[in-house]
This record gives C-alpha cells, structure tokens and sequence, in this order.
C-alpha cells in the first residue's frame, strides 16, 4: 500500500532518525529504508540475521533510484540496525 506519510510507519518499525530517508518498506517482516540495493535485500531475505532492517540513510547519489547522469556516485554503505542496538555494516558501496 502506498502512503504520502510514511512517519507513523517508521515509528511503528522504530526506524532510528539517524536511519532515516524517504522510502521505507516491510519486506518479509524486515524494514527496508531508503534506496537499499536489491542485491542486499535478496542477502538479507536468504541469510535471515537477527535484525530489524536495513537503512540507506538519505539520499545517496549513484544508490538505486538515485543514478543521476553526469554525476559522480557518492559512496555509501547499508546499514544492518536492530532497536536499542549497535548499527552494523551490512554493505559498503564505492
């Protein structure tokens, strides 16, 4: 289901506003935010590690949804959180 205000809904996932960007999505019981790569979604469904979700915080450029021509990528990684925990590395992009 789409939604103009995804707020309540990161609140409900206690997405961390550090995590925050501007798409967020339950896939499989996992929160997926921001412009996650499919490939770690797909990694994150097969290996089921116990985490909340994944988090692209803001809005990288050269992250999917992202590719702007003639701009450089930014590096970026995806961040593995669980609430009241340490955010881990999941993924690292360059």
């Amino acid at each position: 289901m789409d939604r103009n205000d995804l707020t309540p809904i990161k609140a409900q996932h206690q997405v961390p506003a550090r995590l925050q960007s501007c798409h967020t999505a339950i896939v499989d019981g996992y929160v997926i935010e921001g412009h996650v790569p499919a490939k770690e979604i797909r990694r994150l469904l097969t290996e089921r590690p116990p985490i909340t979700g994944l988090a692209v915080p803001g809005m990288p450029i050269g992250s999917p949804g992202m590719e702007i021509d003639g701009f450089t990528p930014e590096p970026y990684d995806v961040i593995a959180f669980t609430t009241g925990q340490t955010d881990v590395i999941y993924a690292r992009y360059r």
